[in-house]
């Protein structure tokens, strides 16, 4: 016999945490890393958001709609690190 949840709890969370550590892990590799690796390691970034996104959402502890949290997750985090990463590309284009 399973225990109903007594609150619902707040999806998005887990999701738009992930995000954040992504803005941040691009905003650290754009602005610690050379120019000539920074696609690497956003690459790097972007897998350690993907784990993080899997931990975050085990820690959740539904695995109602598992699948689709984790997508969003990966996919805001890869939305997020190519725009600033293109950002940190425009910038040495024209400051060159």
């Amino acid at each position: 016999m399973s225990v109903p949840d007594t609150l619902p709890r707040d999806r998005t969370g887990g999701v738009v945490a992930v995000w954040v550590a992504a803005l941040v892990v691009a905003l650290s590799i754009g602005i610690f890393v050379e120019p000539d690796w920074r696609g690497a390691w956003l690459s790097v970034g972007l897998g350690v958001c993907v784990i993080l996104s899997f931990a975050v959402q085990l820690v959740h502890g539904r695995s109602q709609g598992f699948i689709v949290r984790v997508a969003a997750s990966v996919l805001g985090a890869m939305v997020v690190m190519g725009l600033i990463g293109a950002g940190f590309a425009l910038a040495e284009l024209f400051a060159a």
